[in-house]
């Protein structure tokens, strides 16, 4: 796990759990108001951090832990299988300036990214 997502993830917990004192200690008063919106704010910033996942890799990708790719595609180096077939479709990334292929399962429709560059 990245030091950003680490660092996203502590933050919002401080804030849940900040907006969840707040709440305690000022139930019913104005100062309950900005314990909901921690609470809010941060409970969102703890689910986000948690489902977000890297910019194009797919989800088995994801759950080997190999280096990101290029423009955050598919790791380098690695095969597709064989199923998905190299699309006409490209795009620049513009994030890292990457130049990514997509590639297309047509069976499914499922999508990978690879950087080309």
């Amino acid at each position: 796990m990245g030091t950003a997502r680490v660092v996203a993830l502590l933050l919002g917990l401080a804030m849940l759990v900040a907006g969840l004192a707040i709440l305690a200690i000022g139930a019913g008063s104005a100062a309950s108001v900005p314990g909901w919106w921690l609470c809010v704010f941060g409970g969102a910033l703890l689910i986000g951090t948690l489902i977000e996942r890297s910019r194009y890799r797919s989800d088995p990708s994801d759950r080997t832990r190999l280096p990101v790719g290029p423009g955050g595609g598919e790791p380098p180096g690695g095969a597709l299988e064989p199923r998905f077939q190299r699309s006409d479709e490209v795009f620049i990334d513009p994030t890292s300036e990457h130049r990514m292929r997509v590639w297309i399962d047509t069976s499914s429709g499922e999508r990978r990214y690879v950087a080309e560059d």
